[in-house]
């Protein structure tokens, strides 16, 4: 099967509109004001109607308020919250009471160590995000255009839903998904021309991509 496919840091119609014809599963859109993708909550709705019924629509927030959360939920409407902050095991399974909306949540790795914290969140988190850890001085905990090391996925077992992210894009993906057979791929910074600036033509390319390396998969059953 394709693996589950999500762009995220969508900013305009015309890319919204490309990546649910080229079958994204997930579109998502960044509530940190300091990500070049960041939204407003009242144009993330709006570019976010198309994808109903479509697409689950992923709210990405980073240490949020209960008061932004309380926002974010009420004009978009997500069918997810993407955590990619500090939030403890306990802090999920409350939001995930206050909204009733399933949570994945981000987890930033370099090493078989950053790993491990996984442990304490399985049967809590709804789904997993596995990015690469930031470059030393970034602000942004993600989107950086930075890969880790896939084979340290080797250490979960099939049990483990999760996203691969970090640095993905037409020319590395193929590999990526032969080396950790992921679930599910998140794809922002490589489908852009520049910081935020997402590109049909590189969007096109990266499924494209995806549709080749998952053909051999499909025709011997894996």
């Amino acid at each position: 099967m394709r693996p589950d496919i999500k762009i995220c840091g969508l900013k305009t119609p015309d890319a919204v509109d490309r990546a649910l014809k080229r079958g994204a599963t997930h579109i998502g859109f960044i509530f940190f004001e300091k990500s070049p993708r960041y939204i407003e909550p009242d144009l993330a709705a709006k570019l976010a109607e198309p994808a109903r019924g479509k697409a689950k629509i992923v709210a990405v927030v980073v240490d949020p308020t209960n008061d932004e959360l309380d926002e974010i939920v009420s004009i978009l409407k997500p069918d997810m919250l993407q955590l990619h902050g500090n939030e403890s095991p306990e802090h999920v399974l409350t939001i995930k009471a206050l909204y009733g909306l399933p949570v994945m949540k981000v987890f930033s790795v370099r090493t078989a160590d950053d790993l491990k914290r996984v442990e304490a969140y399985i049967g809590i988190a709804d789904r997993f995000l596995f990015d690469a850890k930031a470059p030393k001085g970034s602000e942004l905990p993600g989107g950086n255009g930075i890969s880790f090391d896939w084979s340290l996925l080797s250490w979960l077992d099939g049990s483990v839903d999760y996203m691969l992210s970090g640095g993905l894009n037409k020319d590395n993906v193929a590999e990526a998904l032969f080396i950790t057979k992921a679930p599910g791929i998140d794809v922002s910074s490589g489908v852009e021309t520049a910081l935020g600036v997402k590109s049909v033509a590189k969007i096109d390319e990266f499924f494209d991509a995806v549709e080749k390396a998952n053909a051999p998969m499909m025709a011997s059953g894996s």
